[in-house]
């Protein structure tokens, strides 16, 4: 029942008249541990249950026209969780590529992974570039993987880039604006994103895409990750929707209106 009455909600955006999907989603993926905590579970049975919530928001995201949705998957400091978490982890990820890459691949999504590549475990970083060039080519669904990714991390990096090129000679330090640092970060082949959901009630960035998160909106969701599907998803979007996005302006009234 619930699911079809935000069903029926969302109609309203099927209309050319009415205001459209946001074509970049970025979602910060909380709550495995306490969703399997509160079952009296393993904190890994909540991972693996945060996997079925990963494959129906990439379901979820294509059939609403979603053009890039980004994950939060794994952060630069999640390594300093218990070992056999991070094992699990790592695990459920070479399981998800494996399984799910070929789907992807088949619905047309482009997988693309940002986050730093030089300290991540010889097993893993074939897997994300395989995925990485096998869907190179496609053109619905752009499907973004926060691996080993922590923003400060990203600007860090982004900044070393553009130092390097002072230093050569290449580019002065005047030359330097917000289009060239942009350039220079991972998301640079596509937009920022216009909305920001943060599932399990928690209201921070958690250093995630805080130069893009300029002028995001953000939807923080009560429900644990593994609870989430394309109601969700639709909820938020709506919460959106309801935002007078303004970018630093104001609005000014119309003559007579």
């Amino acid at each position: 029942m619930a699911e079809q009455l935000a069903a029926d909600a969302f109609q309203e955006f099927d209309g050319s008249s009415q205001p459209p999907v946001p074509e970049n989603v970025a979602i910060i993926m909380d709550g495995n541990g306490r969703w399997a905590q509160s079952r009296g579970l393993p904190r890994t049975q909540g991972h693996r249950k945060g996997v079925e919530a990963v494959r129906a928001a990439v379901r979820a995201a294509g059939e609403l026209g979603i053009k890039t949705l980004t994950l939060f998957s794994f952060s630069s400091e999640n390594w300093n969780r218990p070992a056999d978490e991070v094992s699990e982890i790592m695990g459920l990820l070479k399981i998800f590529i494996r399984r799910d890459l070929a789907d992807l691949h088949k619905e047309g999504v482009r997988v693309s992974i940002i986050g730093a590549r030089d300290n991540i475990p010889s097993d893993i970083k074939p897997l994300l570039e395989e995925a990485e060039n096998l869907t190179r080519n496609n053109t619905s669904t752009r499907l973004v993987i926060a691996f080993n990714y922590g923003s400060r991390d990203e600007i860090v990096r982004a900044t070393k880039k553009i130092a390097e090129k002072a230093a050569s000679g290449e580019l002065k330090p005047e030359d330097i604006d917000q289009d060239m640092i942009s350039g220079a970060l991972d998301t640079a082949e596509w937009s920022d994103p216009d909305l920001i959901i943060r599932t399990s009630g928690e209201q921070r960035l958690s250093n995630f895409l805080m130069w893009q998160a300029a002028y995001s909106e953000f939807v923080f969701l009560d429900c644990l990750w593994p609870d989430f599907d394309k109601v969700e998803l639709q909820n938020a979007i709506e919460i959106y929707h309801s935002r007078d996005r303004r970018y630093g302006g104001v609005k000014v009234a119309k003559a007579g209106a």
